[in-house]
């Protein structure tokens, strides 16, 4: 997709040569600019999972402008890229896939709320859930009733009125606030290094501290990247803060939490966990987080659409400088099985 688009975008300014290469073909620079007719005026590049050694690069002399991703461009092509002064673009952020990536948070938080696929997969295999009657034919309060599915051991029933605390007001966790603010939760977010207008455009109170952040929280989600300064960042004294029943939301990485101790909480059944990401992936088959009453889980599918990929090629083409129609050769090049971004 990435590639298709970065086509579809520059064929409004003129008609970019462009070059998929088979599964066959060497992954090279130089492999996709002999399919191209060995143009020598090419002035603006993309190259997606193939490599660009120095030599690959040296016949493009007018080459002004370009794009590396998903393949190795060596520290030779990179001083001669530096030499010739070409403008090499990259990623300045990963809001690409913010909105992508949110919506699943969204999505699981809202399955785990009704327990919609526990219920999906048991009507499949039993008619006992369309088996409304209570215990013992008698109504009885928090007793199964007509059409009511809530498990009151966890967090359950609509989003809206519930404590969502969410850490991190980036491009994954504001979005994902201001979800939650639009169907009626009461949010508050934790970041530390964010902008107020990021808490106001998400429709949430900032929370000053992580301690307080978790104390109150009826639906938590961190969602943060993973670097060094966020691994383990949730440390164990803030899950084991977290009430009893909280839906602990994950869609970023697992590794900003300890694991161990979110795990330890779902298992005793303190904690529900709607996952995308884990400790472990992929997540083996006995592991006793899959399929359980308490968990959502889906495998590690939140960044990657179409729609995420184009917005990758978005934000690195707009980058490029503005050109009239009928420009000189473009050129693209991209390997078939590399051409989005990771």
């Amino acid at each position: 997709w990435a590639a298709d688009h970065f086509q579809q975008l520059w064929c409004r300014q003129g008609t970019p040569a462009f070059v998929r290469l088979a599964d066959e073909d060497p992954a090279t620079l130089a492999a996709g600019w002999q399919q191209a007719g060995a143009p020598t005026d090419v002035e603006r590049l993309i190259c997606l999972g193939v490599t660009a050694s120095r030599a690959d690069l040296q016949p493009l002399e007018a080459l002004r402008e370009a794009v590396f991703g998903g393949g190795d461009c060596d520290e030779e092509a990179q001083q001669l890229l530096a030499t010739r002064n070409v403008i090499v673009y990259r990623q300045r952020s990963e809001g690409f896939w913010g909105q992508s990536v949110s919506e699943v948070g969204l999505a699981l938080t809202l399955d785990a709320l009704r327990r919609i696929p526990q219920l999906h997969r048991q009507i499949i295999d039993s008619q006992d859930p369309w088996d409304y009657s209570p215990p013992e034919g008698h109504g009885r309060p928090r007793a199964r009733g007509q059409q009511y599915c809530d498990d009151d051991r966890f967090t359950s029933g609509t989003l809206a009125g519930k404590r969502v605390r969410v850490v991190g007001a980036g491009n994954i966790g504001s979005r994902y606030a201001s979800f939650a603010h639009a169907l009626g939760a009461d949010v508050a977010v934790w970041d530390p290094f964010a902008a107020e207008p990021a808490f106001h455009r998400a429709g949430a109170r900032r929370e000053q501290h992580l301690e307080s952040l978790v104390a109150e929280a009826e639906i938590f989600a961190p969602m943060l990247p993973l670097t060094d300064s966020t691994r383990g960042l949730v440390a164990a004294r803030y899950i084991d803060a977290l009430p009893t029943g909280c839906l602990v939301v994950t869609v970023t990485r697992a590794a900003i939490c300890d694991t161990q101790a979110l795990r330890r909480r779902v298992l005793a059944d303190e904690l529900a966990l709607a996952a995308d990401v884990f400790d472990v992936e992929p997540l083996p088959l006995d592991d006793p987080l899959v399929g359980r009453h308490n968990v959502v889980h889906t495998p590690h599918i939140a960044g990657r659409t179409a729609d995420a990929n184009r917005s990758w090629a978005e934000a690195l083409a707009g980058q490029f400088l503005p050109k009239a129609a009928g420009l000189g050769t473009l050129s693209s090049a991209a390997s078939p099985t590399q051409e989005e971004p990771d």
